[in-house]
C-alpha cells in the first residue's frame, strides 16, 4: 500500500485515474491518481520498465492514456487533440536523449521550444524576435549564452543536456517533465544538472516531474518522493519518509539495498546565469 503524501487542495496538474494499455495488451500503467501543487519538486522513483516514462507522457499529452483523464488548472480536461497540443505547450519535457538537432546551434535548438506557439505555416520563416529574446534568457539561466552560436554537435553531454532544459523553459511552462534526464552523465554532472534544474523551476515557480534511478539524487533534490513498480505507484511521500521498507516496496527486498547505495555528490550546485563549461 502507498505511502501518502499531503496534497494541496487546488493542484496544478492532476492525473485522475489514469490507466495506459499499449498494443497487445501490454499493460503499461494501472490507474493512478497523482496532484502536483505549484512549485513542487517531485521525484519518479523505480526500476527500468516500471511506467515512470509512460505516466510523464502521459501528463503531458504525448501518450493518450487508455482511461482516466487529465486535467490541468488553467485547460481543464484534456479530451482531444487540440487541448492535448495546448496541454503540452504548458507542460515541457526534457528528454534523457537531450533531443538536438545536433548541426544546428544551441540558439536554433532553444527556439524550438516556441514552435508550438506558432501555426505551422509561420514555421517555415524566422521566428519574431520576442521569440528569439526568450530563447536567449533561456540559455543564460542556464548558464551558456556564451555558446548560444555554437553548434550543438560541438558540445560537451552536460551541455547539450542544459540546452535541453533551456529549451523546455523557453516554452514558459507551468510545469516541466524529466525523463532520466542524468541517465548518461558523470555523477558530477548529473549532480550539476538536477541542481539547475531545481533552481530554474524554484525561482520562475515551475512544478517539476522528474524520473529517476539514483536514490541519493532522489532524496538530495525532491521535496517528494513517487515510488513506482510494475505500472503502480507504491509509495508517495516525501523525501524524509523514502525508508528501507519503502525501497523494498519500490525495487524488491533484495534490491532495496543496492538501491540505497551512496552516490558520489560532491560536486557543488551550477550558478545559473554565470559563465558555466560542464
Amino acid at each position: 500500500m502507498a505511502t501518502s503524501a499531503t496534497h494541496p487542495t487546488s493542484p496544478l496538474l492532476e492525473a485522475r485515474g489514469i490507466g495506459v494499455v499499449y498494443g497487445g495488451g501490454l499493460r503499461a500503467l494501472h490507474p493512478t491518481h497523482l496532484r502536483i501543487a505549484p512549485g513542487e519538486f517531485v521525484v519518479l522513483l523505480g526500476p527500468s520498465g516500471a511506467g515512470k516514462s509512460t505516466l510523464l507522457r502521459t501528463l503531458n499529452g504525448l501518450v493518450e492514456p487508455t482511461e482516466g483523464e487529465v486535467w490541468m488548472r488553467s485547460l481543464g480536461i484534456a479530451r482531444d487533440r487540440k487541448q492535448r497540443r495546448a496541454l503540452r505547450r504548458q507542460v515541457a519535457m526534457v528528454f534523457q536523449q537531450h533531443q538536438l538537432i545536433g548541426r544546428l546551434t544551441a540558439l536554433a535548438n532553444v527556439l524550438t521550444g516556441r514552435l508550438g506557439f506558432h501555426s505551422g505555416l509561420r514555421t517555415l520563416f524566422p521566428l519574431p524576435r520576442a521569440d528569439r529574446q526568450i530563447a536567449l534568457e533561456a540559455l543564460e539561466r542556464v548558464g551558456l549564452i556564451q555558446h548560444a552560436l555554437r553548434r550543438c554537435d560541438q558540445l560537451s553531454g552536460g551541455q547539450q543536456q542544459r540546452v535541453g532544459v533551456a529549451r523546455a523553459l523557453a516554452q514558459q511552462p507551468q510545469i516541466m517533465l524529466a525523463d532520466e534526464p542524468v541517465a548518461s552523465l558523470d555523477p558530477a554532472n548529473a549532480a550539476h544538472i538536477l541542481s539547475l534544474l531545481r533552481e530554474v523551476c524554484r525561482s520562475g515557480g515551475i512544478a517539476a516531474v522528474v524520473s529517476l534511478h539514483q536514490v541519493p539524487l532522489a532524496r538530495r533534490f525532491a521535496d517528494r518522493i513517487v515510488g513506482i513498480a510494475n505500472g503502480t505507484v507504491v509509495f508517495d511521500g516525501p523525501a524524509s519518509a523514502l525508508d528501507v521498507a519503502a525501497l523494498a516496496r519500490i525495487y524488491g527486498n533484495a534490491a532495496a539495498t543496492g538501491a540505497d547505495a551512496p552516490f558520489d555528490e560532491r560536486a557543488e550546485p551550477i550558478q545559473t546565469g554565470a559563465l558555466a563549461t560542464t
